[in-house]
């Protein structure tokens, strides 16, 4: 386990047992794209799911629709380019190429992704977070597993996730239990 992943693991309790193991080369097939080391780590160990009461952490091929990362990578870059069409998409869309890729959503309708840019090093990728508007866009750069350690840590605080988020008490439920 990655000193992230332990950091993380003292803050949010890990699931007694992780369902189905995603098929990696797949979802990255699907993807058109490699998925960071840090994030496989992670649904390794927990698996999709419910962070918080809040924060839905996708996995490739989830059995329960609502946390399929492909699903809803799928679903959010259809609905990007329709928005985008009306709105102003954030600056690190618009070098050719640049794509995001979903990997958490929230109950109020926020959006967690990697910036995926060509010949990048997945391992590096930023994360961007879009408001539930689609007006407001927020950057961390930082792995997904720092990411949450840092939030649940309350290193960080987003200005766009919902303000009782995190909890004083950290609870993850996975997603095959929902």
């Amino acid at each position: 386990m990655s000193p992230e992943l332990s950091r993380l693991a003292e803050l949010l309790p890990r699931p007694a047992a992780v369902g189905h193991a995603p098929n990696w080369d797949a979802a990255e097939a699907e993807l058109h794209t490699a998925l960071p080391a840090d994030y496989r780590e992670l649904i390794a160990a927990y698996g999709g799911g419910f962070i918080d009461n809040y924060l839905l952490l996708l996995e490739p091929g989830c059995p329960n629709a609502v946390y399929d990362l492909i699903k809803i990578s799928a679903e959010r870059e259809e609905a990007n380019e329709s928005l985008w069409e009306f709105e102003d998409k954030p600056a690190e869309m618009e070098p050719e190429g640049n794509r995001l890729v979903c990997w958490a959503t929230t109950d109020n309708g926020e959006y967690l992704y990697w910036l995926v840019q060509p010949s990048d090093d997945p391992d590096s990728r930023p994360i961007l977070i879009n408001s539930e508007s689609g007006e407001d866009w927020e950057r961390y750069d930082m792995t997904v597993t720092r990411f949450l350690t840092a939030v649940l840590g309350g290193d960080v605080r987003s200005e766009i996730l919902w303000d009782r988020f995190p909890l004083p008490t950290h609870e993850f439920r996975p997603a095959r239990d929902m």
